[in-house]
């Protein structure tokens, strides 16, 4: 079973769509982030939620 860590990012209205693209460009390429879900309001502020797998480490002997 994997399990996920979720990060939520809030974006206000002004935020333009290349800067949004930058902001989830960093977080995939420096934090091994994955996007979950984005929700785009008709006032245009984003709602984006990342997630990552979290890696469990089992014993072997």
């Amino acid at each position: 079973m994997l399990d996920y860590s979720y990060l939520v990012l809030h974006l206000p209205r002004g935020t333009s769509r290349d800067a949004a693209r930058r902001i989830l460009t960093e977080h995939a390429e420096y934090g091994d982030w994955e996007l979950d879900r984005l929700r785009l309001y008709p006032d245009g502020r984003r709602d984006i939620r990342l997630r990552r797998k979290i890696i469990r480490v089992t014993r072997t002997m």
